[in-house]
């Protein structure tokens, strides 16, 4: 962040306690600490838990997870069964925090959980092209390469291969 939010002004770094540097509008004589979007996405399980549902959308080929902006006035549980209910038409029955990660690209703070929905029949929107169920132990060579979603399964997996993750 360059300039003020609220006046325009260029910013400068000015200390501020325990959050040391911070920007710093000379105009308004206020610090304007970062600002981001935040967004939630989902491994979504079938009840079984043993397979995955990956989509594909706006003209992609990639696998990838779920994943949606939370709204104004949403908190992220909001946003996951928003994002899940609006993309596949499935209903969630438990669903746990499984990590989080900023996304420089879109300047986005991103809550990832691990959902299991009510059954395996799913009915795509429109911003969805292609969804499909995968066994759980091929997800990791399916999902796009690279990704901040594969990452995001990898450490999932890691933690369910470990009885780190709870069993709702």
């Amino acid at each position: 962040m360059s300039y003020c939010v609220k006046c325009g002004h260029e910013l400068t770094e000015k200390e501020n306690g325990i959050d040391g540097m911070v920007p710093y509008c000379l105009n308004c004589q206020e610090f304007r600490f970062p600002m981001f979007n935040s967004a939630v996405s989902a491994l979504v399980l079938n009840p079984k838990k043993d397979k995955i549902l990956l989509i594909q959308q706006y003209g992609h080929k990639d696998n990838i997870l779920i994943a949606g902006y939370v709204t104004k006035g949403e908190n992220a549980k909001q946003a996951l069964f928003r994002e899940v209910k609006e993309e596949t038409g499935l209903t969630i029955s438990s669903y746990e925090f499984n990590d989080n990660e900023y996304y420089a690209r879109t300047n986005t703070y991103i809550n990832n959980y691990v959902v299991v929905v009510e059954d395996e029949l799913f009915h795509c929107n429109e911003e969805v092209d292609y969804a499909k169920w995968y066994d759980l132990k091929d997800a990791m060579n399916i999902i796009k390469p690279d990704s901040l979603a594969q990452e995001l399964l990898r450490r999932y997996l890691y933690k369910r291969e470990h009885n780190l993750v709870f069993t709702r």
